[in-house]
Parts: C-alpha cells; sequence; structure tokens
C-alpha cells in the first residue's frame, strides 16, 4: 500500500536521517518527499509504499520520535481578509498593526476586482491565540476583517503552519469535510513540487490554486448565473446551451418530447442546474434523463450520478470504470495533471457515476491510426451523427460528432470556442493551463485532431458547439 506522512520537522541536525532510518528497517520504499524551507520550514511530506504492518509500525514509530503532527502549545498560521480601499498606502495601517504584535506574514495574496476594495489574504503566524484576538479588535477599526479558518486553529493551532492553513482556507471555501483537508494538502503540496521542478514559482502555484477555489465558491447559490441561449436545428429540434462560469457547458438537445444532454459540469453547481433543468423542462424530475460525455474530464462528469443512462466511447467508459473503483482515470495517469485533477475532484465534490448505467456507443481498446477516426454513428430524435474518436490529444476516449445533413458538431474539448468566452468563463480557463502545464494530454496531436474536425466539414454553413464557450458560426465556401 501506498502512503503520503504529512510530518512535522524536529528542528534538528540529521532530522531526515532519523525517519529514512525507520523506513530502512522496516523495509518500507520511500517513494516521494518534499520539503521547501521557503515555503514551510516546519513541514516534510513523505511518501512510502510498504505492507499494511509495515505502515502501522511506521506510524508509531515516526510519532515516537515527534515526526507526526501534534498540538503546539498555540502556535500556528491564521488566514484572514481585509477588505482594503483600492487606493495608495491603503494596506499601511494593516502592516503596522502586524508589526506591534509582531507576527510574521507566511502567505499574501491580493488583486485588483474592479471595484472600490481589494480582498488582501494574509497568512499570520502566531504564537498565542490570545494575541489573535486583541489583533482581530484592533483590525476592524481600521477596515473589514474576515476571518477564512480561525473557527478550526482556534481549537487547535497545527504547527505545520503554511500548508495545514492554507488547505484549511481552501476545505472552508468549497465545504470540504474534515477528512477531505489532508488530501487536499497533500496534493496541493504535489502540485508545488511537479511545477517547482519545472520552474515555476512555489506562490504562484499556491496562489493560482486559491484563486481558481475562489472562483469556484465565487458562482455559487445565487451568483450562478450561466449563459443560456437557443439555437432552432429543425422544426421539432432545438438545442438550449447552458455556459456556466466554470466548469464545461452542458448542451441539451430537445427533439419532439425527448432530451439528451451534452456534458454536465461541475459537482458543486448541482443545485444551481437542476433549478435550470426544472425550469426549462417540464416534468425533468420523472423523465428518464439521457446524458452523453464527450470526454471523462471532471468538469464534464459532475453530474453524471443524475441521469438514467450515459452514452460515451469505449475508453471513456474504462476511465469511470476505473475512478468508481477508486482508481487513478486518464488523468491521474499523467503525473503532470494528476494534482491538479485530484485538488478539483476534492473542491467540486465529485462522485463517480454508477458504471452499470454507461452505454457504449462507439470505440474500441484498439489503438486508433490517425489523429481522428470515424469509429460509429449515433442517432437521436431527427439528428445523425457520425462519430469520430480523437486519438488522445486532449484526453483518451474523446469523441466529436458531426451531423452532416444539418451541419452540426459537437467538438467537446478537441476545439473550443475562445474568442467566444464571457469573462467569467476565460477566468476561469486561464488555471487549469497553469496547474497542469497544459489542458492537453499532447497539445501536438490535439492540434492536428482541431484540424481534422475542420477538414470533414463541407460547403455550407456550420454551427459548433464546443464544451467551453459560446457557439461557433462557421462557413465552409466552395474552392475556385
Amino acid at each position: 500500500m501506498k502512503k503520503t506522512y504529512v510530518t512535522t520537522m524536529p528542528d534538528h541536525v540529521g532530522a531526515f536521517l532519523q525517519a529514512s532510518r525507520v523506513m530502512s528497517e522496516l523495509d518500507i520504499n520511500i517513494t516521494r518527499v518534499s520539503y521547501n524551507k521557503a515555503v514551510d520550514m516546519h513541514t516534510l511530506f513523505i511518501e512510502v509504499s510498504g505492507g499494511v504492518e509495515q505502515i502501522a509500525q511506521a506510524d508509531r514509530r515516526l510519532a515516537q520520535i515527534g515526526y507526526l503532527q501534534n498540538d503546539d502549545g498555540g502556535k500556528g498560521v491564521v488566514l484572514v481578509e481585509f477588505r482594503l480601499r483600492d487606493e495608495p498606502g491603503s494596506v499601511q495601517k494593516i502592516l503596522e498593526l502586524i508589526n506591534a504584535f509582531r507576527f510574521n506574514i507566511s502567505y499574501m495574496s491580493s488583486q485588483e476586482n474592479g471595484s472600490e476594495y481589494q480582498l488582501f489574504k494574509m497568512g499570520l503566524f502566531v504564537e498565542n491565540k490570545a494575541d489573535i484576538q486583541a489583533f482581530l479588535q484592533q483590525a476592524e477599526s481600521i477596515c473589514s476583517v474576515r476571518v477564512m479558518d480561525y473557527q478550526h486553529t482556534e481549537k487547535n493551532f497545527d504547527n505545520s503552519i503554511f500548508y495545514q492553513s492554507y488547505a484549511t482556507a481552501l476545505a472552508s471555501c468549497m465545504d470540504i469535510r474534515e477528512s477531505g483537508r489532508e488530501e487536499l494538502l497533500i496534493h496541493v503540496n504535489l502540485a508545488m513540487q511537479v511545477l517547482d521542478e519545472r520552474g515555476l514559482s512555489p506562490y504562484r502555484t499556491f496562489d493560482s490554486i486559491s484563486r481558481f477555489a475562489e472562483l469556484l465558491a465565487r458562482h455559487r447559490d445565487e451568483a450562478f448565473s450561466p449563459r443560456i441561449s437557443r439555437h432552432a436545428i429543425t422544426e421539432r429540434t432545438e438545442i438550449i446551451l447552458i455556459e456556466p462560469p466554470c466548469g464545461s457547458n452542458t448542451a441539451i438537445i430537445r427533439s419532439g418530447d425527448e432530451y439528451l444532454f451534452v456534458d454536465t459540469g461541475y459537482a458543486c453547481y448541482r443545485e444551481e442546474m437542476l433549478k435550470i433543468f426544472r425550469n426549462l423542462i417540464p416534468g425533468f424530475d420523472s423523465m428518464k434523463k439521457r446524458a452523453l460525455i464527450t470526454h471523462a474530464d471532471v468538469d464534464h462528469c459532475g453530474l453524471l450520478p443524475l441521469f438514467d443512462e450515459v452514452m460515451m466511447s469505449k475508453k471513456s467508459s474504462l476511465c469511470i470504470q476505473a475512478e468508481a473503483r477508486g482508481e487513478d482515470g486518464f488523468r491521474e495517469q499523467n503525473p503532470l495533471h494528476k494534482p491538479y485533477i485530484r485538488i478539483c475532484k476534492l473542491l467540486t465534490g465529485l462522485v463517480p457515476m454508477d458504471p452499470e448505467k454507461i452505454h457504449v456507443i462507439c470505440g474500441d481498446e484498439d489503438a486508433l491510426k490517425a489523429p481522428l477516426e470515424s469509429v460509429g454513428r449515433f442517432s437521436f430524435g431527427d439528428l445523425h451523427f457520425e462519430v469520430y474518436e480523437g486519438k488522445g490529444g486532449h484526453l483518451p476516449g474523446e469523441i466529436v460528432l458531426i451531423d452532416y445533413g444539418h451541419k452540426l458538431v459537437f467538438t467537446g474539448d478537441v476545439y473550443v470556442n475562445l474568442k467566444g468566452m464571457t469573462a467569467e468563463q476565460a477566468a476561469y480557463n486561464q488555471y487549469a493551463p497553469i496547474l497542469m502545464t497544459s489542458v492537453d494530454t499532447d497539445p501536438a496531436l490535439c492540434k492536428q485532431e482541431r484540424e481534422a474536425v475542420m477538414e470533414r466539414l463541407g460547403v455550407g454553413e456550420w454551427q459548433i458547439f464546443g464544451a467551453h464557450g459560446m457557439k461557433k458560426d462557421y462557413a465552409v465556401k466552395l474552392q475556385a
């Protein structure tokens, strides 16, 4: 079995050597180590592989030598948000107050947002919890103050300093249960380590994850306001396109009294999307619900547990079955993508769908020879699609649907309308390329797939529905 220890680094020479000896004596293999004094001088991550009994013995031995995290008498970091006027010198009074209390700042993040105020976040390392109470009273006289994780740290000031406070802030942002906080912490660290080795500043990674979580949280409940548009295809068929600020689009194909949902967005917006579905579709709760996914990414599969039948390619079904068993999906098999995907699943509350509801409509396990190949046909109402499978440039199992009779295309993420995004969609879509290094598994191959899609469109006026951004109207003219 594998386990990641989030350990407290004892402050003496040879501390890691001592832990290494424990693992060696128990014949446990250390598979990953991460320690960055500039980020957090107290926290060491050790990933190991060994037997169940060996790991249990390591738990006891590390606790005995003071490696496992414990209460440190009131020391810790409190993450505080100050609402400051967006004008020169506004932060100076807060900094002077922090200096008067002799707090160290372990984390800072702020950016203008177009309003008269900035939300300035600071992680303050305190050695006595009574000090933070006095500090907050005085800070309130300067500006509005919000303690983002004080309810947790008031009871137990973790001495892991930066990481624990950071993970707590993320967890509280998206209502993640305590049991998921350590897993979140581990994958935040893994994201930092992977990107640090590629030359990206650790603090840029932390800031990007924070902003990503803030965007997810900002658009919940009444603030959830997707762009919704209707597109007539035939007399009895229309497409309703729902574009949420974060996550994939959901296209609803209505043909007569039948409905098919194409991709489903994030799980964290379940209630918001249900409200929209009920407003758009009479009798939604009682009807048979069918969906189709263009590929098995987390931002396309969030609402799949709602559906009675989900259509997909053979490879996508293998990915979803693996996730249902608790194994790595295709994204997580890529070391560059795994940390972000795990963070994304935790923040959005993804629950794998029941594999019994899968209906495979195309493809097999054999390797494709061309970047994009025809693998079958699929009909819904009076729409008749040729189904193409991509070789995996964006993600293995990706499919593109082309209805040549009605000049209609669903491209998933092989093609997205970047110029047709709302400001909120563009803000959201900037973080995945940073945290994954690329949203594509193989960017060059994805480019070939995208070109192959366009080459298959004949002369005429086409409607292209990508999984992000508005519908693209695309004209193919007869060559002279």
